[in-house]
This record gives C-alpha cells, sequence and structure tokens, in this order.
C-alpha cells in the first residue's frame, strides 16, 4: 500500500503541469484559425486563392487555419484585408460574426448617428414584440433580497446554461467591490459599467441566465436593452420578505441605526414597479423554495416556446 502511494507521488512529481498562459495562447490561436478557415470557406475561397491575395504562403495558412501558425499582427492583417473583414473579427472572444451580420455592419457604417440610433430603436422594439426571435436568455429582475441568486443558480443547474451576476461582473471590470464603486465613481459611473457589463454579456452570443441589479429600472436604456433580449422575470416579493431576507443573510446595514428603514424599503418598491412590471413574467416568491420558484418560471407556456425554439 506504502509502495503504491510513494509511486503515486512520485508520478505526480514527474508529470508536467501545464502552463495556464500555454493553454490561453494555444485555445486563442486554435479559435484565430477556426475563424480564419470559417469565413474562407463562408466566402468559397481555396487556400491557394487566400494565398495569392494575402500574399502569406499556403502552407503557412494551413497551419494558420489548423491553430498551429503563431501569426504576426501584420499577416494577419493581410489575411483580414483578403476576406474583406475587420482584423478585430477573427481575434475577438466574441461569437464569430456571419456573412449577413457583417453585411448588417458594414450597412451600419454608413449611416449617420440619427438614423444608427432610430435603426437601433426600431429594432428593439421589433424584438420586445416578438419573444420567440430572441435569444435564449433569461433575465432575473426584482429587489434586493428578491432571491435572484439563489433562483438564478438553479436555474442554470436545470437549464445547464451559465448564471451571471451583472454585479460581479461589475466588480470584476472595475476591480473594485460595489461600495467602493459607487463612492469612487458614484451612480452615474456604476451605470455606465452596468451598460457595459451587459453589453459584454449580450455580445457573446451564449445562452445564460443572467441576476440584474435591482435598480436597473431606473435606467431606461439599459432596461429597454434587457427587455429587448431577454425574457424577463420579476421575482416579486413582499416589503417583509425582502427584508428578512437580508438580514438573514447576514447583512444588517438595511435596519442599523434606521428606524425607517421599512418605510424606505416600501418607498423604493413602489417607484420601481412600474418597471418591474413591464418584465414577461411575475413571480411571487414569498414563502416558496427557490426550486419550487424555478419550477413556476420553467412551466411559463411563453418560455417553454422560446427554448424549444432555440434547441
Amino acid at each position: 500500500m506504502l509502495e503504491t502511494a510513494h509511486q503515486n507521488q512520485s508520478d505526480r512529481r514527474s508529470t508536467p503541469r501545464s502552463n495556464p498562459r500555454e493553454t490561453a495562447n494555444a485555445e486563442f490561436l486554435t479559435l484565430v484559425g477556426s475563424r480564419v478557415k470559417k469565413i474562407r470557406k463562408e466566402k468559397k475561397l481555396t487556400r491557394k486563392v487566400l494565398s495569392e491575395h494575402s500574399g502569406v504562403s499556403e502552407r503557412y495558412l494551413a497551419l494558420l487555419e489548423s491553430g498551429q501558425g503563431n501569426v504576426s499582427i501584420a499577416l494577419l492583417r493581410q489575411v483580414a484585408q483578403s476576406l474583406d473583414v475587420e482584423p478585430e473579427i477573427l481575434i475577438s472572444n466574441s461569437a464569430p460574426v456571419n456573412a449577413e451580420s457583417r453585411l448588417l455592419l458594414g450597412l451600419l457604417a454608413g449611416l449617420t448617428s440619427s438614423d444608427r440610433h432610430r435603426f437601433k430603436d426600431q429594432l428593439l422594439k421589433e424584438l420586445r414584440n416578438s419573444p420567440v426571435s430572441r435569444s435564449f436568455r433569461i433575465a432575473l429582475i426584482g429587489l434586493r433580497g428578491a432571491g435572484k441568486t439563489t433562483v438564478g443558480q438553479r436555474l442554470s443547474n436545470i437549464l445547464n446554461i451559465p448564471f451571471v451576476e451583472i454585479d460581479r461582473e461589475i466588480e470584476k471590470l472595475a476591480d473594485a467591490p460595489l461600495s467602493e464603486i459607487f463612492i469612487t465613481y458614484g451612480q452615474e459611473g456604476y451605470r455606465n459599467l452596468e451598460k457595459t457589463c451587459l453589453e459584454n454579456v449580450l455580445g457573446n452570443g451564449n445562452n445564460c441566465i443572467i441576476s440584474t441589479g435591482g435598480s436597473i429600472v431606473q435606467d431606461h436604456k439599459v432596461y429597454d436593452l434587457l427587455l429587448s433580449t431577454c425574457y424577463t422575470v420579476w421575482l416579486k416579493a413582499s416589503p417583509k420578505e425582502h427584508m428578512d431576507r437580508v438580514v438573514a443573510q447576514g447583512d444588517l446595514r438595511p435596519i442599523a441605526g434606521n428606524n425607517k428603514a421599512m418605510d424606505e424599503l416600501k418607498n423604493i418598491l413602489l417607484k420601481r414597479q412600474s418597471g418591474y412590471e413591464k418584465a414577461d413574467l411575475t413571480v411571487t416568491t414569498d414563502g416558496k423554495a427557490p426550486g419550487f420558484i424555478a419550477s413556476q418560471i420553467l412551466a411559463d407556456r411563453t418560455l417553454r416556446k422560446l427554448i424549444q425554439h432555440t434547441n
């Protein structure tokens, strides 16, 4: 037994550990190569023709497409120009842009700023009026203590798609906790970070569960973006339930030295209620277990249709 254990330890010591940086670089080169190959085939170009247009050898293009070519910025620019795409399309971590999307981006680039805004508003309106056309993303909204994190994680496990908390994304982007962000940047700075993080999540094009900040409904532009691109669910709870949950989590700030905390909470809920009511679905959570709430959400007919449409 001791001899076996010693041998196992020896084997572990002799097995080289993978370098995270090298692994990341290899994954990046594979991503770039797959993008080049995909766009080349979309445009019905042989590797020989792309080689002639770009000035990059056919052999090197083969290495690049297989993820083995450590291409320089200059050569990548030549390949991108020959494929008639921006270099960023080949190296972005976001979902690859297809031919139709690139056409739309080209058309948008030729519009004036005011025309682009009108186009965006019209597109968001169309998406909002047709929930089935939206990607399979579920956004949970509601006051702090509504259960967005717990229910969101439960939905994530059931549907096997990522769970994203916008507030955590904001903290990662700013490299600071929310309390410091509000002190340093103020409410407006937080709103800008919130918008950026939401756009980043949406830009990935992935199905996911999103937990939003409780005040997102007060920023109309950001909230309209959320409503237009996600299936939104308001987790509705009574003010007392909200307060009890927050305190149960060990956060006594809502009541510490504040005898009117409950009245303030009721006022906040009243101010935001009209915004929350715009959600696709409202689920009352008082006295309900997270698993039951998740099952109620997934039982909604419109959401089931959306899931079926995207599978």
